[in-house]
């Protein structure tokens, strides 16, 4: 079994598994000896302390192999002011001293520190398996600076096949991009050569530093391309001699008040311990000291004693620890780590305290677990050892390794030392030709070995598109050149890891032989252009020249090569192509010549002037000027003629010239006669061209006549105009109109854009102003003058329609309509109406009046009965008629019978009162086709014609007495009959006067201060209701009367407080509504108030039972009441003590509506219905209640009118078939309508307020 040994710090070295570090995790803190953090320490792998059980050949490998890499601690200071500043120290772990060679190692290690950043050291071994695509044409090297000193990198892509700027990255190590380190000491910078098509990018270090040594990448990536290369940077140090180092101050953060103040300077530190190499070995064992020390002193003495990798010191002193502790399942554990060659066998052995306990072997985590097809692991057992053998160990099997018994485990590493690879056959030199096969093989000492093929020194990449062919079989190694060129004459190697072979390989040129050599051509301009030879050896390429200038392959110059044939053909071949042309072999001295002689006739190119039809405009009073193209060889002649007359150069205002490749006509100052069709003629040795060019030359245009105006209205009108006489030789455009008043002499101008029309609509005028319109022309060139000035015009604007046109009355001959005027009329007033008509299923319509009328009732005569027609009225004034106002239906012309119906005014429903010599005028409104015979009769008898009079018309009747009489109460029927039908109305009439006086007044008893009078009432109470009694006295010295009592409502009373020893006279006056009676009634005897002593006896009374049961003294009166209109139901009772007055509708009990309003004022009761509608119709009833009974009178009310009254209206329909329908409908159940509809019918309908 190999002995155990520490790992080596090498390239192939493989971090520990996860549950390890896992378990690593879990060391004893660090306390850091300042208050800013110490820095990230990157986790490479354990240290191990130097084992005396080595063997001499391990020492003597590892000295003898070179340190490529080593463990990295990373230190990442704070934030800086700038992005340099944040490039990180890095420092090699020192070995343990006693190593005479530790200062060149170290040395050797710095060049491959990766330091600015976090990222490793690029593997640079590593093959590239990315395919990649050449775009560097030049790259960056490595190169080498002392601290302090500024160099830049630079790196070239050719841009000749790219349509864009490449994209380009430089990168430290593996991953850090640079592009965000820009600042002081990091600048990036990008040019481009416009003549040599190449992009130069730069990497400028300045002011370097020591760690900023390392390696670097180039990156340029393209769409699917891809290049990149490595490149190496080394800082050298300006030796320096420090006789002493202090820890402290090593320590302390660098550039302390500087733009680098904050940095902690580790590599500071270093760099003196590394040029202190007379430092002596401590004699104390390190690890001893670190064993039994306090976790809080561990950093002092890492520091101390050169540890930089304080995980890994933490890894290695857990480990030595946990060693300490006696295990219960292992006897004797796993090595610390073990060695073995590649390709050799290992052996891991424990000692099993318990061998019945499970064991289980893991590599890097994973369980290993026996698998009988496969002898890669072997598990044996020999008493209580247990042992894992490894056959045939590769780079895979380096790794860490764990053992478990039961719950306990113990750990060790592998590390699988790569043997050197040897080459066992050198490489051959060859020799060969052109256009040949190169082929180079070696052979190996290891199948499968790495091997890096090299040419001229120069590394050969592995691409896929790559002109070397690299193959490997078994040991063997081959590249191969497909095609070989003059260029691929160099010294090829081939390197290993334990050696190297070189050889070189020649290519010489083959000799050459003209098979077909070139001739000299004629060609006409615009042909195809061939030129051919042949040579031979085949496939050998070549460079064509004209006039001694390369030619390089266009899309309109093919190169082709096959073979021994070479061909130059060029397309469309211009006077430039013609020259000599040669030939010249790649490689070769020797060069074919031949003459290309182009041949071209006169042409005369007229396109490249862009002129639509070879038409040239030219503004009038401008300079034209043409320059036309023109090509033949040998150069034409040129002629300009317009007609017949050729036009010279010798002219004045117009003339032609003529230069090698081009003709010039000029026209200095340009006319209208100028306009014309132009010649030019071409003439050379080679033939004949002519064309033929339009010459316009255009002005504005005349102005155009002046416009009519063709429709006037209330703000606008329309007009029309004619085009102008000549446009100017250019399009008319459009036109541009004003308007001024006439009165004024400002124009004003109405639109901006051009009217395109010839006919425009001017608005926002004031009507009844008189205003005049003109008309600009616009053309290409320019505006005319302005037209003349249209006729004064005024606008004026017709009327609205009339309003409300409804059926008045119809006859078997004619019909009356009637209508409301038009609501806007305007300031050209109205002049009257036309009324027209038109039989219904025809279009003609018939004016009814000839002459306009001005009121808004018509009758229209001479129909012919039973036809229908339709009927429409027209306002007319100065503007016009207006819009039509059209009677919605179609009008029966026939005479309707209609019942007679009387429409009794509201306040004639009750008793009609009036006063003696008061007027009586009555107007009762009546209805009913045709027209209805009335007639009167008061209190059954014939109206007496001398007392009343009456004027009956077609829609009233009126009741006139001039001066009213007592006699003329009474009971006055009103009769409206039509043919068979009638209706009957009764009005009652009441003429009141004042009462006469009371018939007796006594005096019945005399006591004290008091007197008890009595009286009758008076034999004529002038036809009304006595409403009171006014009593006086009278002091019979004097006989002046008092008033005592006013307005008293009995027939007794007693007067109190008289004067004792005065003798008194008592009268009584009736009233009634019109008044006292003109007279009073005065007592027959006079009353004396005897004095005091007198003895007075008064007699005896019987008290009055004043209580009495409800009674109604005026019962409640039917009603018919008019929707939209307050109504009220009244009626008097009378009771003692005061009744319960309740209102009920259809006999339910009207309660809390606020529709509803009941008042009670001295026994008469009021209920008022607000803006009833025909809902509200029904049998209202009031009921009056006490403890004496009770008692209730009854009425109905009808409400007529509503919705459906307002929307027949609204229809046309006849107010008789109106009637007949709400008569019909009387007994029917009233619907329920809203007041706001009984409203709107009563704000639309004023007839109803009749």
């Amino acid at each position: 079994m190999p002995e155990p040994m520490k790992k080596s710090d090498g390239k192939d070295e493989k971090p520990s598994s996860k549950p390890e570090a896992a378990e690593n995790n879990d060391s004893v803190p660090v306390s850091s000896p300042s208050s800013e953090p110490a820095g990230e320490l990157k986790d490479e792998a354990p240290i191990s302390a130097p084992d005396n059980s080595l063997s001499e050949s391990a020492k003597e490998t590892k000295n003898s192999e070179k340190e490529e890499d080593e463990i990295v601690t990373v230190i990442t200071p704070p934030p800086a002011e700038d992005k340099e500043d944040e490039l990180v120290t890095s420092t090699p772990l020192p070995q343990p001293p006693s190593d005479d060679s530790r200062s060149e190692s170290a040395k050797e290690r710095k060049d491959s520190v990766w330091s600015l950043g976090e990222a490793p050291p690029d593997d640079t071994d590593k093959p590239e398996d990315t395919p990649r695509s050449t775009l560097l044409i030049e790259k960056p090297q490595s190169g080498s600076v002392i601290v302090g000193g500024d160099i830049t990198f630079t790196a070239k892509v050719e841009a000749k096949d790219l349509l864009r700027k490449p994209t380009i990255k430089w990168l430290k190590g593996k991953w850090m991009d640079l592009a965000s380190k820009t600042g002081k000491h990091l600048q990036l910078k990008e040019t481009f050569d416009r003549l040599t098509k190449v992009h130069t990018f730069e990497m400028s270090i300045i002011k370097a530093k020591d760690n900023y040594a390392g390696n670097y990448r180039c990156e340029v990536t393209y769409k699917d391309k891809f290049d990149s290369c490595s490149f190496d940077l080394e800082v050298q140090d300006v030796p320096e001699l420090v006789p002493s180092i202090d820890i402290r101050s090593a320590f302390k953060r660098s550039g302390e008040g500087q733009e680098d103040a904050g940095e902690l300077d580790f590599s500071g530190l270093l760099k003196h311990r590394e040029i202190k190499q007379e430092e002596t070995v401590p004699k104390e064992d390190v690890w001893e000291i670190l064993k039994n020390a306090s976790p809080q002193e561990f950093e002092r003495i890492a520091f101390e004693y050169g540890i930089t990798d304080l995980r890994g010191m933490l890894r290695r002193l857990k480990r030595l620890k946990r060693e300490e502790k006696k295990s219960e399942a292992f006897a004797k554990k796993l090595e610390s780590a073990y060695q073995a060659d590649k390709g050799g066998k290992i052996k891991f052995i424990v000692d099993l305290a318990d061998p019945t306990v499970e064991l289980k072997w893991y590599k890097n985590g994973q369980e290993i677990r026996p698998n009988p097809n496969q002898k890669k692991y072997v598990f044996e057992e020999r008493g209580t050892q247990r042992i894992l053998v490894i056959n045939n160990c590769t780079m895979a099997d380096d790794a860490a390794y764990q053992v478990m018994a039961g719950d306990e485990k113990c750990s060790t590493e592998l590390f699988v030392k790569e043997l050197p690879v040897t080459i066992t056959k050198e490489l051959e030199a060859v020799k060969t030709t052109v256009n040949e096969r190169i082929e180079l093989d070696c052979e190996v000492s290891e199948e499968g070995a790495n091997v890096k093929w090299f040419k001229n020194g120069v590394e050969i990449p592995r691409e896929i598109r790559s002109r070397y062919w690299l193959k490997t079989d078994g040991m063997r190694h081959i590249m191969v050149i497909e095609d070989a060129k003059k260029e691929d004459t160099a010294v090829y190697s081939v390197m290993t890891t334990g050696g190297k072979s070189e050889a070189r390989v020649q290519v010489d040129l083959k000799p050459l032989k003209i098979l077909q050599d070139l001739t000299d051509q004629t060609v006409r301009l615009g042909k195809l252009l061939v030129l051919y030879c042949e040579i031979n050896p085949v496939n050998v390429p070549g460079r064509w020249y004209k006039n001694a200038q390369l030619i390089q392959g266009t899309d309109r110059v093919k190169i082709t090569h096959r073979g021994r044939s070479h061909k130059l053909e060029i397309e469309n071949v211009a006077v430039d192509d013609m020259g000599y042309y040669t030939f010249v072999p790649e490689g070769y001295s020797m060069s074919l010549n031949g003459k290309v002689h182009v041949i071209d006739p006169p042409k005369i190119h007229l396109d490249s002037l862009n002129y639509p039809e070879n038409t040239v405009t030219v503004t009038a009073g401008n300079k034209l000027r043409l320059e036309i193209p023109v090509t033949g060889q040998p150069v034409p002649r040129v002629v300009w003629m317009k007609g017949e007359r050729v036009i010279l150069d010798t002219g004045s205002r117009v003339r032609a010239e003529s230069f090698p490749d081009h003709s010039t006509f000029t026209i200095d100052v340009a006319e209208r006669e100028d306009t014309g069709t132009y010649k030019i003629v071409l003439h050379n040795e080679a033939g004949e061209d002519s064309a033929q060019l339009k010459i316009k030359v255009v002005d504005i245009p005349d102005p155009p006549q002046a416009p009519t105006v063709t429709e006037i209205g209330e703000d606008w009108c329309s007009m029309i105009w004619e085009t102008p006489l000549y446009d100017g030789g250019s399009p008319i455009l459009g036109y541009f109109i004003e308007r001024k008043k006439k009165q004024s002499s400002r124009w004003m101008r109405l639109n901006f854009d051009v009217c395109k029309e010839m006919t425009f609509e001017p608005k926002k005028m004031i009507e009844g102003v008189s205003y005049e319109v003109r008309v600009f022309a616009v053309n290409a060139i320019g505006i005319s003058k302005p037209s003349e000035p249209s006729k004064a015009f005024v606008p004026l604007a017709v009327t609205s329609e009339p309003s409300m046109l409804v059926v008045d009355e119809i006859t078997d001959s004619t019909v009356t309509m009637k209508w409301r005027p038009p609501e806007h009329i305007g300031a050209a007033g109205l002049d009257g109406y036309i009324i027209e008509y038109c039989f219904e299923g025809k279009d003609e319509w018939i004016v009814s009046n000839q002459e306009l009328i001005e009121k808004t009732k018509y009758t229209i005569p001479g129909l012919p009965s039973g036809e229908k027609i339709f009927v429409r009225v027209k306002a007319i004034n100065a503007a016009g008629a207006s819009a039509p106002r059209m009677h919605p239906h179609p009008i029966l012309v026939k005479e309707v019978i209609e019942r007679p119906k009387i429409r009794i005014p509201r306040h004639l429903h009750q008793t009609y009162i009036r006063r003696v010599g008061e007027v009586v005028n009555l107007l009762l409104p009546f209805q009913g086709k045709p027209r209805p015979k009335v007639s009167w009769m008061a209190n059954g008898r014939p109206v007496d014609p001398t007392q009343v009079n009456i004027r009956n018309s077609e829609t009233d009747s009126i009741l006139f007495i001039r001066k009213a009489d007592r006699k003329h109460s009474g009971k006055y029927e009103m009769t409206v009959k039509v043919e068979n039908y009638e209706d009957k109305a009764t009005i009652d009439i009441q003429v009141v006067d004042r009462p006469g006086p009371p018939e007796v007044v006594e005096i019945k008893d005399v006591w004290g201060e008091n007197v008890a009078l009595e009286w009758t009432p008076p034999k004529d109470n002038g036809n009304a209701e006595i409403t009171g009694y006014t009593i006086q006295k009278a002091d019979k010295k004097t006989m002046e009367w008092f008033t005592i009592i006013e307005h008293y409502h009995r027939k007794s009373t007693t007067v109190s407080e008289l004067v004792i020893g005065n003798e008194y006279f008592f009268r009584v006056f009736a009233e009634n509504m019109c008044g006292l009676s003109e007279e009073a009634r005065v007592t027959k005897d006079s009353a004396l108030i005897v004095k005091e002593g007198s003895n007075y006896k008064s007699p005896d009374y019987q008290e009055y039972d004043f209580t009495e049961p409800p009674k109604f003294t005026h019962p409640l009166v039917t009603t018919i009441a008019v929707a939209g209109y307050n109504a009220t139901l009244n009626c008097s009772v009378r009771a003692n003590p005061r009744p319960k007055v309740i209102w009920m509708k259809n006999k339910v009990v009207i309660d809390k509506d606020p529709r509803y309003r009941m008042f009670s004022n001295q026994g008469v009761c009021t209920l008022e219905i607000r803006k009833p509608c025909p809902f509200d119709s029904g049998m209202y009833s009031c009921k009056a209640i006490n403890d004496l009974g009770e008692a209730q009178v009854d009425c109905k009310l009808e409400v007529k009118g509503g919705v459906t009254f307002y929307e027949l209206m609204q229809k046309g329909v006849p107010l008789n078939l109106i009637n007949k329908f709400l008569n019909k409908n009387k007994g029917c159940e009233p619907q329920k309508e809203s007041a706001d509809c009984c409203t709107a019918l009563r704000s639309s309908n004023p007839a109803f307020k009749s």
